[in-house]
C-alpha cells in the first residue's frame, strides 16, 4: 500500500526533467558560470599576497561581515578570498534556485489542475512532490560536482581538490535544504504566491539572522543555514559537518513535507485564507485596481526589500576612507577612475548599478503578471466585458512602471539615510537621488522590451530576463572580467552617466525614453492582434 503512494515517481521525474530542460540547464550554466570565473580575475587583479592583504583590510568591517560573512582574513589566499566574498552570496542565488522551481512543480501545478490530472491516472499521491525533491537534488548534486571540480581544474594553487568539492557542496547542500523549505510551504500554503513568499521570506530571514549573528552574537548564526554554509571555510579549515548538518535537515523537511501532503486535500492549505470583502469596491472592479490587489503584496515586499539593500550599502559608507587612506596602489587606481572625487563618491556609482539592476527585475515581474494570468486562462474573462486589450495592458504598464520608480527611489532613500549617518559630513540627497534616478530611463527601456515580448512572442519573455543577467555581468563584473567598453554599452545601463563622478548628459537619457516608448508602442500594437492563450 505504501508503495502505491510513490507509484510512478520516475515517468514524472522524467517528466519535470522534459519540461525544464532549458530552465535547469540555463540555472547551472549562469551559476557555475559565475562562480568559475570570479577566481580566475582574482588571480589577474591580486596576483600578490601583499595585495590580497590589502584587500583582507578593507573587509574588517562589520558591515561588510554582515553582507558576506566571516572569513580567513589572516591567511587571505585567492581560494580563502573567493569563499569570503562569493560562497555566501551565490549560496543566496541557489536557493533561490530552488524556491522557484519546486513552486513551479508542486504548488503553481497544483493551482492549473496539472495534480488533479495526474493523481487521476495510475500515479501514487506523492509521487508528484518526491519527483520534484528527486529532480532538485540531482540537479544541486550537478552543480555541486560542476563548481566543485571545475574550481579545482582551474589549477589555482591555494584551491585544492578537498576544498573546491566543499565549495561545491555548499552550494549544492543549500540548494537542497531550501527545496525541502519550499517543499513544506507548498503544503502549508494554500497558493504559488504564497509559497514563494514564504520561502523567500525564510531566505531573507535566514541571511539576516546570520548577518547579526557574524557581527554580534556569533551562536545566533547557527540558528540559519546560512550560517552554516560560512562555518564551512572552504580552503581554510575545510569544516564538512555543516553539510552533513544540512542535509540532514532537508531530509527531516521532505518527510515533514511528504506527511502534510499525505494528509491534506487537493488546493487546500494547512494556513488559513482570509475571507475577502463582501462586495468588490469600484476601483478593485477596474483592470488597473484588481491588477494591482493581485501585486499588493510583492511590491511591497520587494519595495522593503530594496530600502533595506540601500540601508546595508549605505552603512559601509563611512568606513570607505579609512580603509583606502595610505594603501597607495588602491589610492593611484581610484585616483585614474575619477581625480578629484573623494573614494566614497567613486564608490557610489558601483552601488547604483547594482542598485538598478536589481530594482529593475520588480517592475519586469510586475508587467510578465500580465500573460502570466493569461496562462492560467484568467484573462478571457475580463477581455469578454467591456475592457479593450489596450486598456488591459495599460493598466499592468502603469503599474510596472510606478513599480520602477517606487523601487530605485526606496533604494536611493536608504543608501541617502544610512550613509548620512555613518560619514562625517554626510551626503545631499539630491545628489544620490539624482544618481539613481538617472538610471530609470534603462529600466523604462526593460520594461518597453517585456511590454514588446508579451506583444509579439510572449513565450520568449526568458530572453529579457538572460538580458538582465548579461547586463548584471558585464557592467557589475566588467572591471573584474576587463570587458572591453562596448560589451557595457549593448545594455541600456551602460549608456547611463556615472553620477557624480561624470557630468550628466541629456541626449542618452532622452534616447533611451524614445527607445522604451517606442518598445512599448509595439507591444500596444502587438498584443491587439495576436490571439489569446486559451
Amino acid at each position: 500500500m505504501a508503495g502505491n503512494l510513490f507509484k510512478q515517481t520516475g515517468s514524472l521525474s522524467r517528466l519535470i526533467i522534459r519540461r525544464d530542460r532549458i530552465r535547469i540547464p540555463l540555472w547551472l550554466i549562469g551559476l557555475s558560470f559565475f562562480t568559475l570565473m570570479v577566481p580566475v580575475s582574482f588571480t589577474d587583479l591580486y596576483a600578490t599576497q601583499q595585495a590580497r592583504d590589502v584587500m583582507a583590510e578593507t573587509m574588517k568591517n562589520p558591515a561588510m561581515t554582515a553582507m558576506v560573512g566571516p572569513g580567513n582574513l589572516e591567511n587571505y589566499t585567492i581560494g580563502a578570498m573567493t569563499t569570503h566574498q562569493m560562497l555566501l552570496l551565490t549560496a543566496v542565488v541557489v536557493g533561490l534556485m530552488s524556491v522557484l522551481l519546486v513552486t513551479r512543480h508542486t504548488r503553481a501545478d497544483e493551482e492549473d489542475g496539472r495534480i488533479e490530472m495526474i493523481r487521476s491516472l495510475p500515479a501514487g499521491r506523492l509521487s508528484n512532490l518526491n519527483a520534484t525533491l528527486f529532480v532538485l537534488c540531482v540537479t544541486n548534486v550537478i552543480l555541486a560536482l560542476i563548481t566543485g571540480f571545475g574550481l579545482y581544474a582551474l589549477g589555482i594553487e591555494s584551491m585544492d581538490l578537498e576544498g573546491s568539492l566543499l565549495y561545491g557542496a555548499a552550494l549544492g547542500s543549500t540548494g537542497i535544504i531550501f527545496a525541502g523549505v519550499t517543499a513544506l510551504f507548498a503544503q502549508l500554503s494554500e497558493s504559488s504566491r504564497g509559497t514563494v513568499g514564504f520561502s523567500i521570506a525564510v531566505l531573507i530571514l535566514a541571511y539576516l539572522v546570520r548577518a547579526i549573528g557574524d557581527v554580534g552574537n556569533e551562536s545566533l548564526s547557527w540558528l540559519s543555514p546560512l550560517g552554516w554554509v560560512t562555518q564551512t571555510e572552504a580552503y581554510s579549515s575545510n569544516n564538512w559537518w555543516p553539510i552533513v548538518l544540512m542535509l540532514g535537515v532537508s531530509i527531516i523537511l521532505f518527510i515533514l513535507a511528504n506527511y502534510l501532503n499525505a494528509i491534506r486535500d487537493l488546493e487546500a492549505g494547512f494556513f488559513p485564507s482570509r475571507p475577502g470583502r463582501k462586495y468588490a469596491s469600484s476601483f478593485l472592479q477596474s483592470p488597473l485596481g484588481l491588477a494591482l490587489r493581485l501585486q499588493r503584496t510583492g511590491t511591497i515586499a520587494w519595495a522593503v526589500g530594496m530600502l533595506l539593500m540601500g540601508l546595508s550599502y549605505g552603512s559601509v559608507m563611512g568606513d570607505l576612507e579609512s580603509f583606502f587612506q595610505g594603501n597607495e596602489m588602491m589610492e593611484q587606481m581610484l585616483a585614474t577612475t575619477a581625480e578629484g572625487y573623494s573614494i566614497t563618491e567613486q564608490f557610489i556609482p558601483m552601488l547604483m548599478i547594482i542598485m538598478a539592476l536589481l530594482a529593475t527585475v520588480a517592475p519586469i515581474m510586475a508587467m510578465n503578471k500580465l500573460y502570466a494570468e493569461e496562462k492560467k486562462n484568467r484573462i478571457e474573462h475580463l477581455l469578454g466585458r467591456a475592457v479593450s486589450r489596450t486598456r488591459l495592458m495599460g493598466s499592468y504598464l502603469i503599474i510596472s512602471v510606478v513599480n520602477g520608480f517606487i523601487m530605485i527611489s526606496f533604494a536611493a532613500i536608504g543608501l541617502w539615510a544610512a550613509g548620512a549617518a555613518v560619514t562625517d559630513e554626510g551626503f545631499e540627497f539630491g545628489m544620490i537621488y539624482g544618481a539613481a534616478i538617472a538610471y530609470y530611463p534603462a529600466m523604462l527601456v526593460m520594461i518597453g522590451i517585456a511590454v514588446f515580448l508579451i506583444g509579439f512572442i510572449p513565450k520568449r519573455n526568458i530572453l529579457l530576463w538572460l538580458y538582465v543577467f548579461y547586463s548584471f555581468i558585464v557592467l557589475y563584473l566588467g572591471g573584474l572580467f576587463q570587458f572591453p567598453e562596448w560589451v557595457g554599452k549593448l545594455s541600456p545601463f551602460g549608456h547611463i552617466p556615472q553620477l557624480p563622478i561624470e557630468e550628466f548628459e541629456f541626449m542618452p537619457i532622452f534616447i533611451l525614453t524614445i527607445i522604451a516608448v517606442i518598445l512599448m508602442v509595439a507591444g500596444f500594437i502587438g498584443y491587439k492582434k495576436r490571439d489569446i492563450e486559451g
